[in-house]
């Protein structure tokens, strides 16, 4: 992965990462200064959304330990295996999170229940994004198998030499 690459999604991951932060700082002081009269100070609405954030941030986070770990030459070994893990665990909670936000929804779309549908077909592909990057670790363990495999019998190869 070349310095231009990594630069640009680090530059991405950070600009994300203070875009998450700021909404939650934001979130929090809305909640301290001017709490909604008659209502709860934290509604569903928002649990919801501060959790969303949250698994972004740890997506984020991971997917900057594994650009790290790319541009040690690291990347192929069962270190990363924990990075992978953390990030499916965020796309399936971002998934359950926005199966909320729909069902929060619903109620308010009954008129139009497309929306709920379409929201709902959103849900269903960020599912499926939690599943190709499950096939994705699956080829990063073949490479990690095989990049084992290599060294034994570069190891083998010494000995004979």
């Amino acid at each position: 992965m070349g310095k231009l690459t990594v630069g640009a999604l680090r530059a991405v991951l950070v600009v994300v990462l203070a875009g998450t932060l700021f909404v939650q700082a934001s979130m929090v002081w809305a909640l301290a200064t001017d709490p909604e009269d008659g209502s709860l100070p934290l509604t569903p609405l928002r649990l919801v959304t501060i959790l969303g954030m949250v698994s972004a941030q740890v997506a984020l986070v991971c997917v900057w330990r594994l650009v790290t770990m790319v541009r040690r030459g690291t990347v192929f070994s069962h270190a990363a295996f924990r990075y992978v893990d953390f990030v499916i665990g965020s796309i399936v909670a971002a998934g359950l999170v926005w199966f909320a936000v729909t069902a929060l929804n619903a109620p308010g779309q009954r008129e139009d229940p497309g929306v709920t549908l379409i929201m709902g077909g959103v849900g269903l592909a960020i599912l499926g994004v939690a599943l190709i990057v499950l096939v994705l670790r699956m080829l990063l363990a073949q490479a990690v198998a095989r990049d084992t495999e290599a060294a034994q019998m570069q190891g083998e190869l010494d000995e004979v030499i």
